[in-house]
C-alpha cells in the first residue's frame, strides 16, 4: 500500500547557551536551530474512529506516553467528534541523541493532522500546543532555522549559508532530564547578541559534562575534531562536524569507526516539513 509520507526532520544545536534557571523549574538558554534534509518520516490514515492509534511500536516507550500520540490527542478538541488516525513512522533518528526525533515526531504530528483533520489552527497555536510536549516542538513546528532564547520557543528566522553536517552517534542514549538537573552544570553563562554570533565564539555548556559522564562521547569528538569543526548537538549524545561540502563530509564519513552510526545532511533554512505542507496545500488548491 503506498503512504502519503509527511518529514520528521533532525536539528541540530550549533551552540547551546545555558543562561540561568527559572523559578518554574527550566533552564533559560540561547541556541542556534539548524534544521535538516534528514529526517524520520510518519504517515497518517484518516478514519471516523474517534480513536488515535499509532501502528509502529517503539521499544522502551509505552502507546500512551509516546509523543506522537500525545500530540494528536492534545490536537483533538480541535477537529470533529469522530476524527480518528491510524499513524505510521519510519524511524531514522535515534532516541537520546539530542538531534530532536521525538520533538520532531510531534510537530509533524500535530501540523500534518491540523491539516488533514482541518483543525485550522495557525502555526503560533500548534506551537503553543507543541511546546506543552516538549521545548524543542516549537522549532519543529514554525520549521525556519532560527535563533533561540528563553527556554527554546522565543524564536527568530536566522537563515543561514548552506553547510553540511556529518552526524555521528556514539551508540549511548543520554537524558536530558539527567542532564539538566546535574548540579556542575553551567547556569551562568552571559547572553549572546544574534548580531555578534560565530561558531568560533560559543560553545555548547552541556558538552564538556556529557563528556565526563559518557566517555564514548569524549572518545568521538576527540576523533572528530581532528577532521573539521566538531561539537556536540543539544545534550547529546549526538556530535556534528560542519563542512561546506558534501564530498568532504562523506569522506570523513567512510573513515568513522564501524561501532558508530551517521549519516550525511545538508543544513536547510526551510524544513522539509513545511515545504510538505506548502505543497499539499498548493496541490489541493488546485483540485
Amino acid at each position: 500500500m503506498s503512504r502519503d509520507w509527511w518529514p520528521s526532520p533532525a536539528k541540530l544545536n550549533l551552540f547551546l547557551h545555558i543562561l540561568g534557571r527559572l523559578d518554574s523549574g527550566y533552564h533559560q538558554l540561547q541556541s542556534l536551530f539548524q534544521i535538516l534534509d534528514y529526517g524520520d518520516r510518519l504517515a497518517f490514515d484518516i478514519n471516523r474512529s474517534s480513536t488515535v492509534q499509532l501502528d509502529t511500536h517503539i521499544v522502551g516507550v509505552a502507546h500512551d506516553d509516546n509523543l506522537i500520540v500525545r500530540a494528536a490527542r492534545l490536537l483533538k478538541p480541535h477537529a470533529a467528534t469522530d476524527a480518528g488516525v491510524r499513524i505510521f513512522l519510519d524511524k531514522q533518528l535515534p532516541m537520546g541523541g539530542g538531534i530532536g526525533g521525538g520533538s520532531s515526531n510531534a510537530a509533524t504530528t500535530l501540523v500534518a493532522l491540523n491539516h488533514l483533520w482541518q483543525c485550522n489552527l495557525t502555526e503560533d497555536a500548534l506551537a503553543e500546543l507543541g511546546l506543552s510536549l516538549g521545548a524543542d516542538v516549537p522549532i519543529f513546528v514554525r520549521g525556519r532555522t532560527a535563533f533561540a532564547n528563553g527556554v527554546g520557543e522565543e524564536l527568530t528566522p536566522a537563515p543561514l549559508a548552506p553547510c553540511w553536517y556529518l552526524v555521528v552517534n556514539p551508540g549511548v542514549h543520554v537524558s536530558t532530564g539527567e542532564v539538566f538537573s546535574l548540579p556542575e552544570l553551567p547556569r551562568n553563562t552571559p547572553a549572546l547578541s544574534w548580531a555578534s554570533y560565530s561558531f568560533e565564539n560559543t560553545r555548547n555548556d552541556c558538552q564538556q559534562i556529557v563528556c565526563d559522564h559518557y566517555p564514548e562521547v569524549a572518545n568521538l569528538l576527540h576523533w572528530l575534531v581532528h577532521y573539521a569543526p566538531s561539537r556536540m548537538t543539544g545534550t547529546g549524545a549526538c556530535v556534528f562536524a560542519t563542512f561546506t561540502d558534501q564530498n568532504e563530509a562523506s569522506e570523513v564519513q567512510a573513515k568513522l569507526p564501524a561501532e558508530w552510526t551517521s549519516f550525511v545532511a545538508k543544513g536547510v533554512n526551510l524544513s522539509p516539513l513545511q515545504q510538505k505542507l506548502q505543497d499539499v496545500i498548493a496541490a489541493s488548491d488546485m483540485n
